[in-house]
């Protein structure tokens, strides 16, 4: 009986291994099961939205914290200008307030969906036996979120890392989130005469619902 449960023990390991492998190595996997882990997270956990929004929230920031390349991606919002202009320390800070920021915004906003669903669109050809180094460095996923009244095209943009696949720049119904954030960082540079620190301080991410609703 022991040696039955240690069998079925180690198959159990061997089958999360390896679909834990496929997920790191293959974007499109990695974008679809991270996204069916939120939609479980918005169906099972619907009564904490307005019994508990932080906790809520801190669950959906969970899953998509770790999937954003918050250093390149803070680094575009600022711009080349003003990426240049910021010191070391400046750098460091906009991360941390952006990625606040930023999943705040994604959270709230995703908390209002509900009892939405999400696929993935993957391609034709067998891209299920590619290795991570046979992708290009740059790939695009498609993905339709369906609110159940509405649809609407959701397009990743995700880079390869040292630490496998991140995103850098997400299309919600047209809206592109990083060049909308790029130029309301330009224009709060500008507001606060180009002065990093003053631009830091009052930093707002705010990207609407994308349409969504």
């Amino acid at each position: 009986m022991l040696h039955t449960l240690k069998k079925y023990l180690f198959l159990f390991l061997l089958i999360l291994n390896i679909n834990n492998i496929y997920t790191a190595e293959n974007p499109y996997i990695f974008i679809d099961s991270n996204a069916q882990d939120m939609v479980k997270v918005l169906t099972s956990n619907s009564s904490l939205f307005e019994s508990d929004r932080e906790t809520y929230e801190n669950k959906i920031k969970e899953i998509f914290e770790p999937m954003i390349d918050f250093r390149r991606v803070s680094a575009s919002v600022m711009g080349k200008k003003y990426y240049l202009m910021a010191t070391k320390e400046q750098r460091g800070e906009f991360i941390d307030i952006f990625k606040d920021s930023l999943l705040d915004t994604y959270a709230e906003t995703l908390a209002q969906w509900g009892e939405s669903t999400i696929s993935t669109e993957f391609p034709k050809d067998d891209f299920l036996s590619k290795k991570f180094e046979s992708f290009e460095s740059n790939v695009e996923v498609k993905q339709i979120l369906n609110t159940g009244t509405s649809e609407y095209p959701i397009s990743y943009k995700l880079r390869k890392s040292d630490n496998g696949w991140k995103i850098v720049n997400i299309i919600i119904n047209g809206v592109n989130l990083g060049l909308t954030f790029r130029n309301q960082f330009q224009a709060l540079a500008i507001t606060h005469n180009e002065d990093i620190e003053l631009t830091l301080k009052n930093w707002v991410s705010d990207a609407g619902d994308a349409g969504i609703s």
